[in-house]
């Protein structure tokens, strides 16, 4: 059996449930270096798991956290449009223009951070 899958689930998740995001951003690339997934299988299984994550973080926070319900309403069509829309627009990137895309995401985040 092996473990690498199961590590990078763990620290996906945790880094998704104690963010509340950025879970695909240690996903995508721990896929492909330590997995050998193709970079667009790994953005798409990537998108796949997020998902429930995502749910359950959502859950315990509106439980736990004093969460704005009505912002939550408000920009909730809108994640779900550009949601739609980045995966219909997967499949037709091209490999180096999606490392590119991707990098450039995870660069701006990490200088946002910084800062």
């Amino acid at each position: 059996m092996k473990i690498i899958p199961y590590i990078i689930g763990a620290a996906t998740g945790l880094a998704n449930g104690f963010f509340g995001a950025g879970g695909g951003s240690l996903l995508v690339p721990a896929m492909e270096r330590y997995m050998n997934v193709e970079e667009h299988k790994a953005h798409a299984t990537a998108i796949a798991v997020i998902l429930p994550l995502s749910v359950i973080s959502a859950f315990l926070y509106i439980r736990k956290v004093n969460i704005d319900i009505s912002l939550l309403l408000w920009v909730l069509p809108g994640g779900i449009a550009g949601g739609y829309a980045g995966a219909r627009l997967l499949g037709k990137i091209p490999k180096k223009w999606l490392h590119i895309i991707f990098g450039g995401f995870m660069i701006a985040a990490a200088v946002r951070m910084v800062i």
